[in-house]
């Protein structure tokens, strides 16, 4: 099957933004303008297309990313709309793994927000491509110079205006596009789909003049020849600037700023146009690298004839077709009834049905190309980050980041003839999202979920009665500590147990030592002389590695350690890797007692925003939770604090903080990192969790 559209003319891109920017409207307007939508869907009355899940349109925020293609000036989109709060964060993690391009929505009055940086910094992970909408110019306190700058200054980034706004707040009017020197105005009656042309109003002339000269430097400064041409006073065509200017966005050095108010129709067709203008296409990025199965690292260019290969980057159960798998194509095709290779499984697969989603809507087709996004039904052991291939072209691609969960509870059955159905719900959910984790404590028999926030483990119980018909109870949340030490030690672990006839013998000599944040648990022999023979070492390793998942103080994870195995003793007859793993955790408790163990704590980061009268409240409440102002700044009419607190202490602070405020500030959180806690604190963490875990045994046994 012919390509409808050339692969030069397709743009893969997405929507990011901190929580509450406009993202969701600014995609629906997107919609409508290409002509896929025929109403304007809106997020507050949960009638927006992309926000398709229940949750989402009674929340009236984005939870999952939702898929969607669209035609613009015989360009095709294939567009990404990703959640802004922090709790789903992995789905922007994996959008952009797979997106050529990203549109930025930033709050013309809030500027760069917490989720702002937090997504920017997901994006600069792939070296994605961006563009800027500075949204709700039309709401009281914008301020785009503000924004301008704090794109600067807390992203790194360089913006470069390319319109000018006619006012701003309830005088944004319209915008004057810097390159042709045109006033571009919105007439409301029409929706937004009238845009009337006019010359540039004489009060902005001179600030129309310096923004002009200002965006020539910089288109300039990545063509050498428009450069020349500029310093011997020749006009430059809007398009030769602009071409320029392409390739600044596409070496990722500079980000085009455009401006507009999504909610009130305006500014969205040229920024469309700056899609097609300024973001690439998939023969424009560097081709996906990989490794094949000699480890070497080989290319999959963006073309038709090349080898197939594809990632998988998000599952999902559709209630009328079954399990779907989304597969971004890097290169080759891919037709119904295919034979492929998981080549992160070694395994084959075979495929079904290919389907084009709109949102939670399907359409079949028989054939996808290099670049498309497309669903798949019919793959029965992929996982997200799974490479697909030609079979006789195995490669397996780069998989993506998946945070580590901060917030746990129990969970059980409301009866038992739900504890089946809860088991399976539960895998299909992990399987579905990878910064959800399910674990079976062995201990207390409890089965335990982990996310990323209480609203993440909020939906998720919620997606188990609508979805799977599962009743569940779940405990109170659950900060996830973990275990460090504090200096070097050495220990060993032996284990001799005789019995009559063969006996178990394990002898191993540890040395543990603090290792740099984030490394985890690293593991080295450093044996002389064959004093345990190598095929034990695999053995040792997951001792020290299974007694590290139980940690020494209250049971957490000990993390960010290197073990080094530097001698012991074994015995010919008696010896064998259980003994040795058995040895191996027996060493690592003594030494990690030894090496000032400690109770570490999830740290939050917080913007709240709320009206100056509440400002003493609210600082006196973030104060008995232990948080610490970063930084204040004012804006009109409210304060921005910027702090840090312990998890431990912000469950329900969405409630208290709605409560001393009268419901009229608000706030962002997303985890930044790990802090020991406080030696009082920590003495009480320890006894509550060795009184819950006595408590349960006590339960078991009875």
């Amino acid at each position: 099957m012919a390509r409808t559209t050339p692969i030069a003319r397709q743009r893969n891109l997405g929507l990011m933004a901190h929580i509450d920017a406009g993202k969701t409207t600014t995609t629906e307007r997107i919609l409508f303008y290409t002509g896929v939508s025929h109403r304007l869907g809106e997020v507050h009355d949960g009638q927006a297309v992309m926000d398709w899940m229940a949750q989402e349109q009674e929340r009236g925020i984005t939870i999952t990313s939702a898929a969607t293609t669209c035609f613009w000036k015989d360009h095709r989109f294939n567009i990404i709309d990703t959640p802004g709060h922090v709790d789903f964060t992995i789905e922007v993690e994996r959008s952009l793994r797979v997106l050529d391009g990203v549109v930025a929505v930033f709050c013309a009055v809030g500027g760069v927000q917490p989720q702002s940086e937090t997504v920017w910094r997901q994006a600069d992970r792939y070296g994605v491509p961006r563009i800027a909408f500075i949204n709700k110019m039309d709401r009281v306190g914008a301020d785009w110079r503000r924004c301008l700058e704090m794109i600067n200054t807390r992203l790194g980034a360089r913006p470069v205006a390319l319109q000018l706004p006619l006012g701003q707040g309830e005088d944004f009017a319209g915008v004057v596009d810097l390159l042709r020197g045109e006033a571009l105005t919105w007439d409301d009656d029409t929706q937004g789909t009238s845009m009337t042309t006019g010359p540039v109003p004489p009060e902005v002339a001179d600030e129309y003049a310096a923004l002009r000269t200002e965006l020539i430097d910089t288109a300039c400064e990545f063509d050498d020849g428009l450069m020349e041409r500029y310093l011997e006073g020749a006009e430059l065509a809007p398009a030769e600037i602009a071409a320029a200017l392409r390739k600044g966005v596409l070496a990722s050095a500079v980000v085009p700023v455009f401006f507009g108010a999504a909610f009130k129709n305006k500014g969205i067709q040229p920024l469309l146009d700056a899609v097609v203008d300024y973001l690439p296409s998939p023969v424009d990025v560097t081709p996906m690298s990989g490794l094949d199965p000699k480890g070497e690292t080989v290319e999959r260019p963006a073309d038709d004839a090349a080898p197939f290969a594809a990632l998988a980057f998000k599952l999902m159960s559709d209630p009328y077709v079954g399990h779907l798998t989304f597969l971004r194509v890097y290169s080759g095709r891919l037709s119904s009834g295919d034979s492929v290779v998981n080549a992160s499984k070694e395994k084959r697969e075979r495929v079904g049905r290919l389907l084009k989603m709109h949102a939670n809507q399907r359409e079949e087709i028989s054939e996808v190309g290099a670049g498309d996004i497309v669903a798949v039904v019919g793959l029965k052991n992929v996982a997200t980050g799974d490479t697909l291939c030609a079979q006789d072209h195995p490669v397996v691609l780069e998989s993506l980041f998946v945070p580590e969960p901060v917030v746990a509870v129990a969970i059980k059955p409301a009866s038992q003839p739900m504890v089946e159905k809860l088991g399976m719900a539960l895998k299909r959910l992990a399987d579905e999202d990878p910064s959800f984790r399910v674990d079976y404590d062995h201990e207390t028999n409890q089965t335990v979920i982990r996310g990323m926030g209480e609203l993440h483990l909020e939906i998720i119980v919620d997606r188990l009665l609508r979805e799977f018909k599962v009743s569940a109870e779940v405990g109170a949340p659950q900060v996830a500590y973990r275990e460090s030490i504090t200096r070097e030690a050495e220990a060993e672990g032996r284990y001799v147990k005789q019995s009559g006839g063969r006996g178990q013998y394990g002898h191993v000599k540890l040395r543990i030592a603090p290792g740099e944040a984030g490394t985890g648990v690293v593991f080295q022999e450093k044996i002389v002389g064959g004093t345990v023979p190598k095929e034990y070492f695999t053995a040792i390793e997951r001792g020290v590695r299974e007694a590290c998942q139980k940690g020494v103080l209250a049971g957490f994870p000990l993390e960010d350690l290197e073990i080094v195995l530097y001698d012991g003793s074994y015995h010919e007859v008696d010896s064998n890797e259980r003994a040795f793993m058995i040895a191996a955790s027996m060493g690592l408790k003594t030494a990690a007692a030894k090496a000032g163990a400690q109770l570490k704590e999830p740290i939050m980061r917080l913007e709240i925003t709320t009206p100056e009268e509440y400002m003493g409240d609210v600082m006196g409440d973030l104060s008995s939770r232990r948080g610490r102002v970063v930084s204040m700044e004012s804006r009109p009419g409210v304060q921005v604090i910027e702090a840090t607190a312990p998890l431990a202490g912000m469950f329900g602070y969405a409630g208290d903080l709605r409560s001393v405020t009268q419901g009229r500030a608000t706030f962002s959180m997303e985890f930044s990192h790990y802090d020991p806690v406080p030696a009082s604190m920590s003495a009480e963490v320890i006894e509550r969790a060795r009184e819950e875990r006595e408590a349960r045994q006590r339960g078991l046994a009875a």
